[in-house]
């Protein structure tokens, strides 16, 4: 029989644990310690960057497509417009295919782009484009079509394997854990555009357990899930990125008045802003009035597309043009694959905004 005092002592201990179980996870963020982060930042400014030979996130990671010498190139480029920073999509798949190797390469690659002056956004799950996805050699490039072989991560197969759900969790948290303490990473995108093609509140487990699990290994970095639909669909959504995101992050594709109360609308919570995807010259989304607004906003300015490339992104999302080698009006993107701009004057406008163009 147990004595009284060994009774006290197990229930102590019980109680140890519980406690110690129930304080794992870390709280947001408060408002004054994301300020206080974002005012060492200086003014951000970048672009959602894939390489131009790779189609999507597996081809940029794989061992035997990752392309380093593309890439040292491309942020050079990069480099010499006075961007410094980089928004880059991971995928759950290249870390169960090889998780040393996968970790090893991502590490490359953030030496490559520190050696630059760039820091790097990494987004882990998406809700975007195709839901099948592999190991192994991508699909070509389907002509004059936008994104044809990016692909969700982890897709609609969360929902048909239920224990999905272990894999991503130990994924999301050894990747974390190992660049937790990392200054070459600027902040964790945890999901982007949640609910996207017609899941809406399918992708809220996912995207709070996202967040659950980020909290509990507790990055130096902050951790954000970006706004990106003011539909109807989106409404609960958005609250629960809001409410536990440290750092506002939004898309914003529209016109520079509707970009504007967007911003004038999301000030109100009182935390930094970066708008991690712009830029649609179709939908009068350009550098010339955006780009300049987000910096006098003070506002973090990363567009979509750098390099014009595989994934075929100065076509747009909704109008292929599958026998067309270039539109006469690129959708997104900046350089051609030489290195040359698809426009001379947003290139001079950007130079002058991030203080290039007397260098």
């Amino acid at each position: 029989m147990l004595t009284c005092k060994r009774i006290l002592w197990v229930a102590f201990l019980c109680f140890i644990i519980v406690r110690s179980q129930a304080q794992t996870a870390a709280p947001r963020w408060t408002e004054q310690k994301a300020n206080e982060w974002y005012a060492k930042q200086g003014w951000l400014r970048g672009c959602n960057y894939q390489p131009a030979t790779a189609i999507n996130q597996l081809e940029m990671f794989q061992p035997e497509t990752f392309d380093t010498a593309t890439i040292n190139k491309e942020l050079g480029w990069a480099e010499a417009l006075g961007l410094n920073v980089m928004r880059v999509y991971l995928h759950h798949l290249l870390w169960t295919a090889d998780k040393e190797g996968f970790k090893k390469r991502l590490d490359t690659y953030l030496s490559i782009s520190t050696k630059h002056g760039i820091k790097t956004l990494f987004v882990i799950f998406d809700d975007c484009w195709n839901d099948t996805a592999w190991v192994g050699k991508q699909p070509d490039p389907k002509p004059g079509i936008h994104n044809s072989g990016w692909v969700r991560d982890p897709g609609t197969m969360v929902y048909r394997y239920p224990d999905t759900i272990k894999v991503l969790e130990a994924y999301v948290k050894d990747l974390l854990t190992t660049f937790k303490n990392d200054s070459r990473i600027l902040l964790w995108d945890l999901y982007n555009e949640p609910g996207n093609n017609k899941q809406f509140n399918k992708s809220m487990p996912l995207l709070q357990k996202v967040f659950q699990w980020a909290r509990e290994v507790n990055p130096s970095q902050p951790v954000s899930a970006g706004l990106w639909s003011e539909n109807a669909n989106f409404r609960e959504l958005n609250k629960f990125q809001l409410e536990n995101s440290d750092v506002i992050t939004y898309h914003n594709y529209n016109y520079i008045d509707h970009h504007q109360n967007a911003i004038d609308t999301l000030r109100k919570f009182k935390r930094p802003l970066i708008c991690t995807e712009y830029m649609a010259r179709r939908n009068a989304s350009v550098f010339q009035t955006i780009m300049t607004m987000l910096k006098k906003e003070k506002v973090g300015a990363i567009n979509w597309g750098f390099v014009s490339g595989k994934t075929n992104t100065i076509f747009a999302w909704d109008t292929p043009l599958p026998n067309m080698k270039e539109p006469p009006l690129w959708f997104h993107d900046i350089l051609r694959q030489d290195g040359t701009p698809f426009s001379k004057d947003e290139v001079r406008v950007i130079k002058e905004l991030t203080d290039k163009s007397k260098k």
